[in-house]
């Protein structure tokens, strides 16, 4: 008579480590990007601004490449569009604003700085990273582009622009996806 035990006792362990492999790849992953924590758009006076917050990581590559001296570049894009369900939706708003994220060897800092975005040095790379993922009052779209009982849809994303980096970087960010740095657009509704 033939045991099935052996066999029973592979099954197990293939099917932890086909496990463990699914609950671990996800943090691995999580290890460099972009997510967009929160978004939201307030009125001031005639204008809506929009204020978020961001969580960006750098994998090995990009810090290192920070480190000796490359500047890196980041789009943040905004999009504001009325849904028509009888044709295309409407672009009522379509701006990027460019951040630039760059290190003093010298002073031993980093530099975040861009249009809209108050030049800031910090000694610490988290603390660069925390500036560049926030967004202040950033005037988006006015008040009187808006109807009053209609539905609006905000799109918000960011990315590593990497047309930016030295043509020798651009080329292995072409050959290689450890330049590859984008969130995921966050979608929501807006009515004023």
């Amino acid at each position: 008579m033939v045991s099935s035990m052996p066999y029973l006792k592979k099954f197990k362990f293939w099917l932890v480590m086909f496990m463990w492999m699914g609950v671990s790849a996800p943090i691995f992953a999580a290890s460099e990007g972009i997510q967009i924590k929160s978004a939201e758009l307030k009125q001031v006076e005639d204008t809506y601004y929009l204020y978020a917050q961001m969580n960006v990581t750098l994998g090995p590559t990009l810090e290192e490449a920070i480190k000796k001296g490359v500047s890196l570049y980041f789009i943040t894009k905004f999009e504001f569009k009325r849904p028509r369900w009888y044709w295309w939706n409407e672009d009522l708003a379509n701006i990027t604003r460019v951040t630039r994220l760059s290190y003093n060897a010298l002073l031993r800092q980093y530099l975040v700085s861009g249009v809209n975005v108050h030049a800031r040095s910090v000694d610490k790379l988290e603390d660069a990273l925390t500036i560049l993922g926030e967004i202040n009052a950033w005037p988006v779209i006015a008040r009187d582009q808006l109807g009053k009982h209609e539905s609006y849809e905000a799109t918000l994303s960011m990315r590593l622009d990497t047309s930016q980096l030295p043509k020798p970087l651009q080329i292995n960010a072409i050959a290689t996806g450890r330049w590859d740095l984008e969130s995921a657009p966050l979608v929501w509704m807006m009515n004023p």
